[in-house]
């Protein structure tokens, strides 16, 4: 990392950023310092933050030669969980864009959003998905290549705080399942889990946080996150760091939801519904497949298939019997991952 000094604080700097704002100023004109007709908040998680740059004005420009109307889409990142609690606080998100299905089912349990959420949009109401993989130091020098080896002593993981953010959680549990779904017994997976949490030198609040740590603050041997933000930051820095993927991890689905009680209250129900039907199509599924995320739409699958590579994946149905039963048995109070890091 010799003479280059990696910042995130908020998004990523450089061409992306570049790309995302001179495709805002394509999209405006003359009339970016005009209030638009619609605003819409977007809710969503830490590691989303360059995608919904890119998918925003893109979005907005077509709504406006669609309908004739200006729509801006305002947004609010941070760990999942984390930004699902600000909404069920009174964060007033029109939609939310997260990356577990246990976070909207939270607000649609305090009447957010509606209870068959899942259903009011294709796949589950998730346009993307994707998986937890590992970037490593240059060299892989810990030669790390499954999750045993993340358990090893000596091996400094990165994961963020699974109580806080959807890709600590996600990390847990494939860890968990990696065993199970080899023959393996819930006491040899929590072993395993276990082991790997006592070698996290910090626990970030979000994902993007754990990235900062890993990169700019350098530490640790190996940071645990979602595919796209490895490929992002492979493709930014990649003479830093290496990609590694295990044998086998879990399904991450990135589920959307329009938050009923704030566009009723508002009187914008028809753009959020637009604005989250936009990523399903093929404009909005070849944004996603750039910024690394696996898309839902075969032709743009087939178009990227380069670049994501074959693995082995569970579900949380499969393995945790759902998101809720997950939740309850792993993350709520005094769940495993409580005694589990409490004895750390």
């Amino acid at each position: 990392m010799a003479n280059k000094k990696i910042v995130f604080g908020a998004p990523f700097q450089g061409r992306r950023l570049l790309l995302a704002a001179t495709l805002a100023a394509a999209a405006f004109g003359s009339t970016a310092a005009q209030a638009a007709d619609v605003t819409l908040l977007n809710v969503s998680y830490d590691v989303a933050r360059e995608l919904y740059k890119d998918i925003n004005p893109v979005f907005e420009a077509q709504y406006k030669q669609q309908t004739g109307k200006s729509i801006e889409i305002k947004q609010s990142h941070g760990g999942s969980s984390k930004q699902a609690r600000s909404v069920a606080d009174g964060l007033e998100a029109s939609v939310v864009t997260m990356n577990q299905a246990n976070d909207i089912d939270m607000l649609a349990d305090r009447g957010l959003v509606a209870p068959d959420w899942a259903k009011k949009f294709p796949n589950n109401a998730a346009p993307s998905y994707s998986t937890m993989i590992y970037l490593v130091r240059k060299g892989n020098p810990k030669g790390i290549k499954d999750w045993a080896d993340l358990a090893r002593p000596g091996v400094k993981v990165v994961i963020p705080n699974p109580k806080t953010a959807g890709n600590g959680r996600y990390t847990y549990l494939a860890a968990w399942g990696s065993v199970t779904q080899a023959g393996g017994n819930d006491a040899q997976a929590r072993d395993l889990v276990t082991k790997i949490f006592r070698n996290v030198p910090v626990l970030d609040g979000g994902g993007r946080a754990a990235t900062t740590t890993f990169t700019q603050r350098q530490i640790g041997d190996v940071l645990v996150t979602f595919e796209n933000e490895v490929n992002l930051v492979r493709a930014e820095f990649g003479d830093n760091f290496d990609i590694v993927y295990p044998s086998v991890s879990i399904l991450a689905e990135s589920p959307v939801a329009v938050v009923d009680k704030v566009v009723d209250k508002r009187g914008v129900r028809k753009e959020a519904t637009a604005y989250l039907n936009f990523l399903y199509t093929e404009q909005g599924q070849e944004i996603i497949a750039k910024h690394y995320l696996r898309p839902r739409s075969p032709a743009v699958a087939k178009k990227y298939a380069a670049q994501f590579r074959p693995i082995k994946l569970f579900t949380v149905d499969d393995v945790f019997g759902g998101w809720r039963a997950a939740q309850k048995r792993h993350f709520d109070d005094g769940g495993e991952f409580d005694r589990i890091y409490g004895g750390k």
